[in-house]
């Protein structure tokens, strides 16, 4: 199952596998990473000080880093595919209170542009289809998480969104397993 040569014994085994940054799955997204397009606002905000920016999410996270941005940024773009966001409901009132900060609803980004480094999306009305292009230097996804846990699959139980089973102990489903 795993590439390493020396068995371990142990009574209790502990995962602790992690998880990355959910992707968009859209067309220039690996092209632009790290040239535009980055998962975390606090990490790499500073990069777009004075510039037009999105955040692609409508959950706290995204709320987050939309009010971070908005500190040094020129304009923030918040692109959400519902019209209601997740994220806490004071969060969104603060938000509306900045006049650079531009909510783009019931919308999806559908496509990153750029040669060197990011210069726009394109972004779709779920509702509508029609298409716009924004113009932006940076874009920061903050649609969640996904576990890391394929390899254990068959050895212990997951739920829907591929995560451990456990209860509030870390007991999984299978006695001596813990996550």
């Amino acid at each position: 199952l795993f590439p390493y040569t020396t068995l371990f014994r142990s009574r209790t085994v502990i995962f602790a596998t992690g998880a990355e940054h959910a992707k968009l799955g859209v067309p220039g997204e690996e092209e632009l990473n790290g040239m535009g397009v980055s998962y975390c606002a606090t990490c790499d905000g500073m990069f777009f000080r004075g510039r037009e920016v999105a955040v692609v999410g409508g959950g706290n996270t995204a709320l987050e880093d939309a009010a971070f941005l908005a500190n040094y940024c020129s304009k923030v773009y918040i692109i959400h595919r519902r019209s209601e966001f997740r994220g806490e409901e004071k969060l969104v009132q603060s938000l509306k209170q900045k006049k650079n900060v531009e909510f783009v609803l019931n919308s999806k980004v559908t496509a990153l542009n750029g040669t060197d480094s990011l210069e726009s999306l394109i972004v779709q009305n779920v509702e509508t289809k029609e298409e716009q292009t924004i113009p932006v230097s940076g874009v920061f996804v903050a649609i969640g998480q996904m576990p890391q846990n394929e390899k254990f699959a068959g050895m212990v139980e997951l739920d829907a969104h591929g995560y451990v089973k456990a209860g509030e102990n870390c007991h999984t489903n299978v006695k001596g397993i813990f996550v």
